[in-house]
C-alpha cells in the first residue's frame, strides 16, 4: 500500500540520518583524533544503511535517497511501465522531512537540542564549498549509482544491502567530500553543528553535484551493462532495491 511505502521511506531516511548524525557526534566526543572519529562514522553509517536496506527493501524498494527514486522512475518510464506521479512526489517529500526529523533526532539524544546541557541546536557552520569537495561528492554519487543500477542489470539486486553498505563506508574514505550521496541526508545533516554538518550555503553545490553524479552514473551504467537485465538473469521486483 502506498502510505506504508511512503511511511517505510519517511522512517528509514530519518533512521539513516539519525545514524549519521548520532556516531558523529558520539565518536567526536569520545576522541580528538579525526581518523579515529571518521573510523567510527562510516563503520556506524555503513552498517546502519545496510540493515535498513535489508529491512525496507521488500516495502518501500529502500531508496531512502532522491537520486535512487528518480533513477526508479526513469527506468520504470523507459521500460514502458505507468509511474504514478503522486508516489514518486510523495517519496520526494518523505525523504527530506524524514532526514530533517533524524537530524534532530539525534541532535535531541546528545541534549543538543533547544534547551539541551550542550547549548541548544544550530545550524551547521561547516562550509563545503570548494570545487575539489563537490568533485568528490559527483564521485561518490555516480558510483553509488553504478553499483546499484548494476547489480540490478546482473539480476543480483539481493546483494544491495552488503554492497550499497560497503561503497559507502569506503567512499566516505576515499572521496574528499566524504561521500554524502544523498541530496535528503545533505538538508537533514544542514540541521547539526556537529562532525557531519554542512552549512546550508553549501547545500545547492552539494545537491547539484549529486544530480550530476546520479546522471553519470546512470549513463556509465547503461554503457556497460546494457538498459535491461543481463539475458538469462532473473530481474528484481518492483519492490526491491530499484535503479535507473
Amino acid at each position: 500500500m502506498l502510505h506504508r511505502r511512503v511511511l517505510a521511506e519517511l522512517v528509514g531516511t530519518g533512521a539513516l540520518v539519525a545514524a549519521v548524525v548520532g556516531s558523529g557526534i558520539q565518536a567526536a566526543a569520545l576522541s580528538d583524533d579525526v581518523g579515529v572519529r571518521l573510523l567510527a562514522n562510516s563503520l556506524a553509517s555503513a552498517i546502519a544503511l545496510g540493515l535498513l536496506i535489508a529491512l525496507l527493501g521488500p516495502v518501500s524498494g529502500a531508496h531512502l535517497n532522491p537520486v535512487v527514486t528518480l533513477c526508479a522512475w526513469w527506468s520504470r518510464r523507459r521500460a514502458g511501465s505507468r509511474v504514478p506521479g503522486r508516489e514518486v512526489a510523495l517519496y520526494l517529500l518523505a525523504q527530506p522531512v524524514g532526514a530533517a526529523a533524524g537530524a534532530l533526532l539525534a541532535e535531541t539524544m546528545f541534549g543538543r537540542a533547544p534547551g539541551g546541557r550542550a547549548g541548544g541546536w544550530s545550524w551547521s557552520t561547516q562550509v563545503r564549498s570548494d570545487g575539489h569537495l563537490l568533485l568528490g561528492e559527483t564521485v561518490a554519487t555516480a558510483g553509488l549509482v553504478l553499483l546499484v543500477v548494476g547489480l540490478e542489470r546482473l539480476g543480483r539486486a539481493r546483494l544491495a544491502p552488503l554492497a550499497v553498505a560497503a561503497y559507502i563506508g569506503a567512499a566516505i574514505w576515499f572521496t574528499s567530500s566524504g561521500s554524502f550521496a544523498n541530496p535528503a541526508a545533505t538538508v537533514g545533516r544542514s540541521l547539526t553543528d556537529s562532525f557531519t554538518g554542512i552549512a546550508p550555503g553549501s547545500l545547492p553545490g552539494f545537491i547539484a553535484a549529486q544530480l550530476l553524479g546520479g546522471l553519470l552514473g546512470a549513463v556509465l551504467a547503461a554503457l556497460l551493462f546494457g538498459a535491461s537485465p543481463t539475458p538469462g538473469t532473473s530481474p528484481p521486483s518492483r519492490t526491491s532495491q530499484s535503479s535507473c
